[in-house]
């Protein structure tokens, strides 16, 4: 039997500005002695928390198999255990989480491509616990700055780094199918306790560097640029002792968003006031003639400009292009002294031939037409409207769009009742034919919040107390 050579590869990214100037740091470590075997760290120009990340992953694995470059045909077998602090990353190479955006795909294969997958385990730790590669992104992003590229022998992380235990020889460190409970272990170790196996012990690490990952949000990625990964690979230096300033304080868990995840982009889901159509129910869409706010559409606009200006958290509007939001949104804005960006993919449904009709005249002249539009979600209105699936495929554009240009701010969205259930539904991953299980008043408020490893928290539907 060959003998088997454990690694451990610590990794990280950040921007600062998320897209903006952003490096990666990786550092290569020898899991049964504890000592650092190769450091990696980079400048990439702009771009974002992801990019960066998944940079600092593939200059990591690459570095490890650059010390062992025969492994598993004359040399030893190479087991390599990544950890990193990144969930999103961690939950996408363990398979546990699916790679939505397009740009992702190519740089979680590449990683994938280093070492063969079978050799290579995952687990996510705290912030914390991640402070060595942590502080080389940001040597790296800080030589960015300068104008230049980081140097191993300039890098001061060596000597700050925490004195680290070895890891027993129980095999390859790690288990992608426990991914769960490693999680739980490294927030139990993070709160101060020990976790027998645990690579590293807590404690001794001091304040957060600036522009890590941590006080980032994530966001949809650009194209990523052709990596150059400069790769140091330094001789086995003992790791010195923990610089023995004060803990960083433990991640939040339960229903709170993750540490490593940033302030989300919080969307406050404000439905225009009533028009004429309003209390009659009629379809009232994009394709139809565009009314204005009724006397009690702007008292209600006025109502949640006064609610909003005591609240005093809304930092950006964005209207959907029709009157009826636009009048609304103007209100808030007056109030607030803010300006109004429009978008085109938060506007109403094109109701087609239904415009202006009321349910039951439209079950009257178009009975097939509407009993197909309720039971199929790619069913458009009679006369060329739009389906439910298109429209929802509009307002995630959206949705993608204003996430990544209000990162961890507050933005207030008038729109329309189909757009706000559609982002409601798309949050909760419902089905499409839960639009008709949500009651959506005139002028009422809804809260959706977007995290940066793609998840969403739905916190407020169909608040109307604004208007009492």
């Amino acid at each position: 039997m060959s003998a088997v050579r454990r690694l451990v590869v610590e990794a990280d990214g950040g921007s600062r500005g998320n897209p903006g100037p952003a490096g990666y740091g990786a550092v290569v470590i020898d899991a049964a002695t504890g000592e650092t075997l190769a450091e990696a760290a980079e400048y990439i120009g702009v771009a974002t928390n992801n990019v960066a990340e998944y940079r600092g992953l593939i200059a990591g694995l690459t570095a490890a198999k650059a010390l062992f470059p025969d492994a598993g045909t004359t040399g030893p077998d190479l087991r390599v255990h990544v950890r990193m602090d990144s969930k999103l990353v961690v939950e996408q190479m363990s398979g546990r989480w699916k790679i939505k955006h397009p740009d992702m795909k190519p740089l979680a294969a590449r990683a994938a491509a280093v070492l063969p997958p079978s050799s290579v385990t995952y687990e996510w730790i705290p912030r914390a616990q991640n402070k060595h590669a942590d502080r080389l992104a940001n040597e790296a992003m800080d030589a960015g700055r300068d104008g230049r590229q980081w140097e191993a022998a300039a890098s001061t992380t060596e000597l700050d780094a925490p004195a680290r235990t070895p890891l027993p020889d129980r095999g390859p460190p790690g288990d992608a199918a426990a991914g769960a409970a490693k999680a739980r272990a490294a927030l139990a170790a993070a709160r101060g306790g020990t976790e027998a196996g645990t690579l590293f012990e807590v404690g001794g690490e001091g304040p957060e560097a600036p522009g890590s990952t941590a006080s980032e949000p994530t966001l949809p990625e650009p194209t990523a640029p052709e990596p150059t990964d400069a790769v140091a690979v330094a001789g086995a230096a003992a790791a010195s002792s923990s610089s023995g300033t004060a803990a960083a304080p433990a991640p939040q868990v339960g229903w709170a968003a993750a540490p490593d995840l940033g302030a989300p982009a919080t969307f406050v889901l404000l439905r225009h006031g009533e028009t004429a159509l309003t209390p009659e129910k009629r379809f009232s869409g994009s394709g139809g003639t565009d009314p204005e706010l009724s006397a009690t559409g702007r008292d209600q606009a006025a109502r949640a400009a006064a609610h909003f200006a005591a609240l005093g958290t809304v930092q950006e509007i964005v209207s959907s292009p029709l009157r009826r939001c636009r009048e609304t949104a103007a209100a808030v804005a007056d109030r607030l002294g803010l300006e109004v960006r429009v978008d085109e993919g938060l506007r109403e449904t094109d109701f087609g031939a239904w415009e202006g009709l009321t349910f039951g005249e439209v079950r009257e002249r178009y009975g097939d037409d509407l009993t197909a539009w309720l039971a199929d979600p790619e069913t458009a209105p009679t006369g060329g409207g739009e389906s439910f699936t298109e429209v929802a495929t509009r307002v995630a554009a959206a949705r993608d769009r204003l996430t990544a240009r209000y990162a961890g701010r507050t933005v207030l969205l008038v729109t329309h009742v189909t757009p706000i259930k559609t982002l409601v539904r798309l949050a909760l991953e419902a089905p499409a034919q839960a639009m008709f299980r949500m009651e959506l008043s005139a002028a009422s408020i809804s809260t959706v919040a977007y995290y940066g490893d793609g998840n969403a928290s739905v916190r407020v539907l169909n608040d109307t107390s604004h208007l009492r």
